[in-house]
């Protein structure tokens, strides 16, 4: 593949309009995010869903002053995942831009910059906080755990505690923190500020329990709205990339060095590693050019490239503390954070990813998978910080191609369809929002939407577009709608976490991307059924179909719009192709219903981008070992086909037919004969 053809195949590409509206203040001094979040701020518990760089942090400062100064909080205790994050809490001028108070903090009570381990004196200090009359204090995940279990949750009492980075929360009964979190809504006595820029957890697991988020009053503003409000950042691309052989000789394939770039190295135990981590440096470094000195003032290697250019290179891979902790202050310099030349490329191995910012970075690189798919989105926010001259983003991950070893075989497989699962996701996040309702005749145009050219048509299904929210109406005949308030609150905010737990399923990735003859309905109605079931045991059928219906929707026109804007590759209006592709779909099809939707395969996109950057000997040999895992029907999946097989039946008057050509109806009809089998054996023992 020459470096061409290799650097032109995104698997998602993401134009915006560049409006400016998400950096614009209003008379508070307030970004539009903050502004919706800060006009909740009489909630006892609020959870703020919103990407890296949206002015969470500042979000947070209004809200708590608020509380202590107007709610009669005694306290505000800020929680973050890592010490480095701690300095986005240090005191803001808040009413030099408008706002009624400003933002300070005892320089003791920031923990993230006191010396020491977080289960020592850092939990005496907390101690002494919770006795004194100071208002904030900031420390970081481990030390709230171990005060928490030193003084016990009632000595919180009356305070605000605010999380930030809410993800490495797990409703899991070994995750300390959120057990605490379960005991603090149990006792009911604090407020609680839960911030994200990536809920869903890439370990699968519910960050808190049903019954304890429904208490939550949930502020979403999502990847559209902000990337679509900046004023320079215009277009995202997200790809994967596969390489054979050593990564870094062919790091260049996908490496321009003249965008600025964070390259994440792998892991030493991942396959991708060499297990030298200092030499693959050493490796790209001289795959870029002549190294020249190393910069006495800042650590950073000066590389001189064969056109006469000199790089700035931060190395933060040496484990060299005094070299890596020069290197890291350099990067941090204030006086340096609107110079775009101070450096050009950043190589990290487990730095610079949540909470490292660097407005300039165009280009995050990362080789090998990263098992967790919010480790990959904070990777990603990185490179999607809005900065003047700035009109293109990217992130790139390499993956070595599976080679002819049995063991490696099977692994790079996972790690393949691991990148592919993450690449559906991330074009879910980065779309607009979606809100689908049935088609019926008292259906009607909603003000402040845009139906298209010929405006809202009473007779067809319609797809309306709100550009300021970035959020469809969508129109479809046939729709379950959800009745209790919990399934409405997931078709509002959670359809993105059913989604990611949908492509993560193995048998549902492997059999959709690899299996000529999978029926789509299996996966759209089955797995996508048994995934709701097990996540939301609480619901009823009714409520489970309807969530099932507006997740599986939301991935598919998604899929159909991504083939429409690509098959287009229209240049011009390359900023409204994924709004065009929905609509155009919506226009082709005589009807939009959900039946339509249920026959579409979520994964045929991905495997039509999968055969353009896999080698067709790799791409054989991975479907050769899918074909190999014939999946055998299990007894809960048939009883899922029994049920729709029984709705068929309600629905056409008869039973479905085991000879019919309709593969779905025959697919029913085998559940059916399965199921029958299986409880004849059970009597006969």
């Amino acid at each position: 593949m020459t470096k061409e053809t290799q650097r032109s195949v995104p698997s998602v590409s993401v134009s915006y309009a560049r409006t400016g509206n998400s950096t614009k203040s209003n008379e508070l001094g307030m970004r539009p995010m903050q502004e919706r979040a800060y006009e909740k701020r009489g909630e006892q518990y609020l959870l703020i869903k919103s990407p890296p760089a949206s002015g969470k942090s500042r979000a947070l400062m209004f809200i708590a002053l608020d509380k202590l100064h107007k709610q009669g909080l005694k306290q505000a205790i800020i929680v973050v995942p890592e010490k480095a994050i701690g300095a986005s809490f240090h005191d803001v001028p808040l009413s030099r831009f408008g706002f009624w108070a400003d933002w300070t903090i005892e320089p003791k009570w920031n923990l993230c910059n006191a010396p020491g381990s977080d289960n020592g004196g850092k939990v005496k200090s907390v101690g002494t906080f919770l006795e004194s009359d100071d208002d904030v204090l900031v420390c970081t995940h481990a030390t709230f755990r171990f005060a928490v279990d030193e003084y016990g949750v009632e000595a919180f009492d009356n305070r605000l505690i605010a999380v930030d980075e809410f993800h490495h929360v797990s409703a899991n009964p070994d995750n300390r923190l959120g057990q605490h979190l379960g005991e603090f809504i149990a006792r009911d006595k604090v407020h609680i500020v839960a911030m994200t820029g990536s809920y869903f957890r890439g370990d699968a697991e519910p960050v808190l329990m049903p019954h304890d988020e429904a208490k939550f009053d949930t502020v979403t503003y999502t990847y559209y709205e902000q990337l679509n409000g900046y004023q320079y950042l215009k277009t995202l691309d997200i790809g994967y990339f596969f390489y054979s052989g050593s990564y870094s000789d062919d790091i260049l394939e996908v490496l321009d060095p003249d965008q600025k770039t964070i390259i994440h190295i792998p892991s030493v135990q991942s396959r991708e590693s060499t297990k030298d981590k200092i030499k693959e440096v050493e490796h790209i470094i001289e795959e870029l050019g002549e190294w020249q000195c190393t910069d006495p003032a800042t650590g950073f290697q000066l590389v001189k490239t064969p056109e006469g250019r000199v790089l700035r290179i931060a190395d933060l891979v040496d484990d060299d503390s005094s070299k890596r902790d020069k290197i890291s202050a350099a990067l941090k310099d204030p006086a340096q954070k609107d110079n775009r030349n101070h450096v050009d490329i950043i190589i990290a191995l487990g730095m610079a990813k949540e909470g490292f910012d660097w407005i300039w970075c165009e280009h995050a690189l990362t080789v090998g998978y990263r098992s967790s798919l919010t480790e990959i989105v904070q990777i990603i926010g990185r490179a999607t910080r809005d900065a003047e001259g700035k009109a293109r983003a990217r992130f790139t991950n390499l993956i070595a191609e599976p080679d002819a070893s049995e063991d490696a075989v099977t692994e790079a497989v996972n790690d393949t369809l691991k990148a592919i699962a993450a690449s559906l996701l991330m074009e879910q996040v980065l779309a607009p929002r979606f809100n689908f309702t049935p088609k019926n005749p008292n259906s009607g145009p909603i003000e402040g939407y845009d139906y298209g050219e010929g405006g809202y048509d009473p007779d067809k299904c319609n797809v309306g577009f709100d550009e300021e929210s970035g959020q469809f109406q969508i129109e479809i005949k046939g729709l379950a709608e959800p009745k209790s308030k919990e399934a409405e609150r997931i078709c509002q905010e959670d359809l993105n976490e059913v989604i990611t737990a949908f492509v993560q399923d193995k048998t549902a990735i492997e059999q959709g991307l690899f299996n000529e003859e999978i029926v789509p309905e299996e996966l759209t109605q089955v797995r996508m059924g048994k995934i709701i079931k097990d996540r939301y045991p609480e619901l009823d059928d009714a409520d489970r179909e309807a969530v099932r219906q507006h997740a599986i929707a939301a991935l598919n026109l998604t899929q159909k719009a991504k083939e429409i804007a690509v098959e287009g590759d229209n240049q011009e209006r390359a900023n409204t192709a994924l709004i065009d592709g929905v609509r155009k779909y919506a226009m082709d099809v005589r009807e939009l219903d959900i039946d339509l939707i249920d026959r579409i395969n979520p994964f045929g996109e991905a495997y039509a981008i999968l055969a353009k950057t896999m080698s067709e000997q790799s791409l054989k040999q991975v479907a050769a070992i899918i074909a190999g895992k014939r999946v055998n029907l299990s007894i809960e999946e048939a009883r899922e086909l029994a049920r729709r097989a029984l709705k068929f039946k309600q629905e056409r008057g008869r039973a479905p037919s085991i000879t019919s050509a309709d593969a779905w109806e025959k697919r029913m009809a085998e559940g059916v004969a399965f199921l029958a089998r299986a409880t004849a054996e059970a009597k006969n023992g």
